[in-house]
């Protein structure tokens, strides 16, 4: 039988949808109480993109 590359199958697409919500809602619900708007947490399913975002997040000076 020969494997024709199609990756992770039925169920990995799946798991792949519940891990970007895993990761989109903490930021969804973060980033509008830093300033920032909450469709930029989309980008978050990106590694890099989601480092700079809570690079900023944490280093975001308080305007209180």
């Amino acid at each position: 039988m020969m494997n024709l590359g199609y990756g992770m199958g039925g169920g990995g697409i799946i798991w792949l949808l519940v891990m970007a919500a895993l990761l989109i809602v903490p930021f969804w619900r973060i980033l509008p109480r830093n300033g920032i708007p909450s469709w930029v947490a989309l980008f978050a399913v990106i590694p890099i993109v989601a480092l700079v975002l809570l690079w900023i997040v944490a280093f975001k000076e308080d305007s209180k």
